[in-house]
């Protein structure tokens, strides 16, 4: 699943392309993805410009203006349409966005395409686990945004905030990690591989991760993800940046899917078990 560091990847491929271009239109060729597909999204979005790309965790939020479009009958040659508005999209499971050459034939999981005069936007979905809304009023009190808990990348998270926030859970530590209430984007990847900079055993209740050590699991976390920025984020199987390049950073795990690989630091053969549905992966003698 793409996380923070794939999400930021695709935002900063986006504002660096389109960001200030107008849209002139959308092909939308699917009603639905997880949620319905507004009705009149392609009519609506057509004559905007987008004004910012932004991320919230791991949702990306296309900031638009107001669109001025044709007048019909006896009005005015111009007329102002709609308000601002931001469009919504989560990646899904297995979701991409990238820029491909205007006339490119779409493939089987290729949903939509935005056009930006001769860029073309291409979103990718092969399980149709990912989103596609339009926001009309404030996108931070929408619910599927509203509810996120904080940016680990932001100066408010810090080893007292995360401290507090933790206090008397008996949710092991790795988990808690991935509880996007709690804190967003960490995903499962990059909360095994911050726990091994740290070496903090990923079972280890959360509420009893004391200061001193959560002041090196906070650092371990904002330099893991910042590396996979830099690296175009993983690519495990379906993600793509914006340019239809594949992220590099899972040459660079640590421990994530290496059981029974020696340890980078030690040479001990990393274990494998499960942990809320999901493998976590750690060094025994590294973290305890």
């Amino acid at each position: 699943m793409p996380e923070l560091p794939e999400v930021e990847v695709t935002r900063r491929g986006i504002a660096q392309r389109v960001e200030g271009a107008r849209i002139d239109r959308a092909v939308l060729r699917t009603p639905a993805l997880r949620y319905p597909i507004p009705a009149g999204l392609a009519r609506n979005l057509a004559g905007r410009t987008l004004v910012e790309a932004k991320r919230r965790g791991k949702y990306l939020l296309l900031d638009f203006s107001s669109a001025i479009t044709p007048a019909s009958g006896h009005e005015s040659s111009l007329k102002l349409r709609f308000d601002n508005g931001h469009l919504l999209i989560h990646l899904g499971m297995s979701g991409s966005l990238r820029f491909v050459v205007p006339g490119t034939p779409p493939e089987k999981h290729d949903h939509a395409d935005f056009v930006f005069g001769k860029q073309v936007l291409r979103l990718t979905d092969p399980r149709r686990f990912g989103a596609l809304l339009w926001l009309a009023g404030d996108p931070l009190a929408h619910p599927l945004i509203a509810k996120l808990g904080i940016e680990p990348l932001s100066r408010a998270f810090t080893p007292g905030w995360l401290q507090q926030a933790l206090k008397g859970r008996s949710l092991a530590i790795k988990p808690a990690l991935m509880d996007s209430g709690l804190v967003v984007g960490v995903g499962n990847i990059y909360a095994a591989e911050s726990l091994f900079d740290a070496g903090i055993d990923p079972r280890t209740p959360a509420g009893r991760v004391s200061l001193k050590r959560l002041g090196r699991l906070v650092p371990a976390i904002q330099t893991t993800l910042r590396a996979a920025i830099r690296a175009g984020g993983s690519t495990l199987r379906d993600f793509r940046g914006t340019d239809g390049g594949m992220g590099d950073f899972q040459t660079r795990h640590k421990v994530y899917d290496r059981a029974g690989e020696p340890c980078l630091n030690c040479g001990s053969p990393i274990r494998a078990i499960r942990q809320g549905q999901r493998s976590s992966f750690y060094c025994p003698r590294c973290q305890r």
